[in-house]
């Protein structure tokens, strides 16, 4: 394994200093237990879905957030107090976000975008206020990240440009509040909006989904690259794990062009996701033009890559 990863010891390190993520992820797991029996036992639906997916769904998300956060965090020394505010905002803010996303399905409405009442406008803006926290404290953790030599370079680079694209998948959430244009044509006409805001792009929010996670079948979906971008977090550190353990004969100049090759390339399908789904176009109907601009990344990614190798292959045999 390569000099300064070793799993096992951040993970029990995690354990002991950072208890609000680590509280915050085994929380999660409570919910996520409680909106499963809210699945089996309750017959209500919301939006055309089951009144527990959403629920469900977050759970899932935020515990999986958490936790890869928590592990990211053990890797930044020598800012005590940032990683403090960091852990413990983003605790409240998750914790608080799920609660009342809990608390609007046990109710039977919705809690996103929700201005049908004096409660829902309440509870809809308490969630704004923390979802932007949330997101703060993400840029703030790119920063630390930034700041912090991790060895090996390749997976230090992993690490930051995970966090740096999942930051920005995140902030795909903010399009989703903007109101939606039969929602300012109501407004312009002085009709009241009880809904401000959707993820559907072309057609109202609850139409006929993907199964689990809902996805719209027949018009754009922000919540795709929105997804796409928030789990990075995952996905652009194993990469760079993977290239800091398994090829042999790169050097490190190497390997980091390989991380930052694949962090665009993700990149790319983060924005191609949004530019698609702002053509109010389904993810599972994809255009001639979509599909030719997924050749494209695709090709010259693979170009990208295979100059590499070749210099590569040059530098060793000289």
């Amino acid at each position: 394994m390569a000099r300064g990863l070793r799993p096992a010891e951040p993970a029990r390190q995690a354990w002991t200093t950072n208890r609000p993520l680590a509280g915050t992820a085994a929380l999660m797991v409570l919910m996520l237990a409680v909106a499963l029996v809210g699945l089996i036992t309750d017959p209500r639906s919301i939006t055309g879905q089951p009144a527990w997916a959403k629920p469900a769904r977050f759970a899932l998300s935020i515990g999986l957030y958490t936790l890869t956060l928590l592990w990211l965090l053990t890797f930044v020394r020598g800012h005590d107090r940032l990683v403090r505010a960091v852990s413990r905002v983003t605790a409240v803010s998750l914790t608080v976000e799920m609660a009342l996303i809990a608390a609007a399905a046990a109710s039977g409405t919705t809690s996103h975008f929700n201005f049908g009442s004096t409660t829902a406008t309440a509870v809809w803006m308490t969630m704004a206020a923390f979802i932007v926290a949330t997101w703060a404290m993400a840029l703030a953790t790119v920063v630390l990240l930034l700041r912090r030599r991790v060895r090996p370079p390749v997976f230090a680079w992993g690490l930051r440009l995970g966090m740096g694209v999942s930051a920005l998948g995140m902030a795909v959430a903010f399009l989703m509040t903007m109101p939606t244009s039969r929602q300012r044509a109501a407004a312009a006409q002085g009709h009241g909006l009880p809904v401000v805001g959707a993820h559907t792009v072309g057609l109202a929010d609850g139409g006929p989904g993907l199964p689990v996670t809902d996805w719209s079948i027949h018009a754009g979906d922000l919540r795709i690259p929105h997804f796409a971008g928030l789990h990075a977090l995952q996905v652009l550190p194993l990469i760079g794990f993977l290239l800091a353990t398994r090829p042999r004969g790169l050097s490190e100049r190497d390997r980091v062009a390989l991380m930052w090759i694949a962090a665009l390339a993700y990149l790319g399908l983060v924005l191609l996701l949004l530019w698609q789904a702002l053509r109010s176009q389904s993810v599972t109907a994809p255009d001639a033009v979509t599909v030719a601009a997924l050749l494209a990344l695709a090709a010259a990614t693979g170009t990208a890559v295979l100059l590499v190798l070749r210099r590569a292959r040059g530098a060793e045999s000289r």
